[in-house]
């Protein structure tokens, strides 16, 4: 079902451990940003950083200004946080931007922590 998305996953978390064990914890949200794109280049993943994110209503297209912080391979969304702890409205978020592009597989990646792993959650949109 994610097969695609799994292996995306997959490269995704190990760009953001080096960027993380690289960097460590408590930079601002816009250097992992920077930081993370450039692994991700190096390991030829193909991205997209802050791709705009128009809402749908009423089967009109608005543009509200709303961000992805990363698209990955238009299949993956990757929302970057460096926060003390994800909250629920976090999570919230990434599944909110999963409906409105109608994708599967979301990542929220919490770089403000001390071991990377404890920094990821996973959130999948079952359409």
């Amino acid at each position: 079902m994610l097969g695609n998305e799994d292996r995306l996953s997959n490269l995704i978390i190990g760009a953001a451990i080096e960027v993380h064990r690289i960097l460590g914890p408590g930079l601002l949200e816009s250097a992992y940003e920077e930081c993370l794109c450039r692994e991700l280049s190096l390991r030829n993943v193909s991205f997209e950083r802050q791709k705009g994110l128009p809402v749908e209503y009423k089967g009109v297209k608005l543009d509200c200004g709303y961000r992805l912080d990363i698209l990955v391979d238009n299949a993956v969304i990757l929302e970057l946080k460096t926060v003390n702890q994800i909250e629920a409205i976090h999570e919230a978020q990434i599944l909110t931007y999963l409906k409105l592009t109608r994708l599967k597989l979301g990542l929220l990646l919490n770089f403000n922590v001390t071991l990377m792993k404890n920094g990821i959650k996973r959130i999948v949109n079952n359409l």
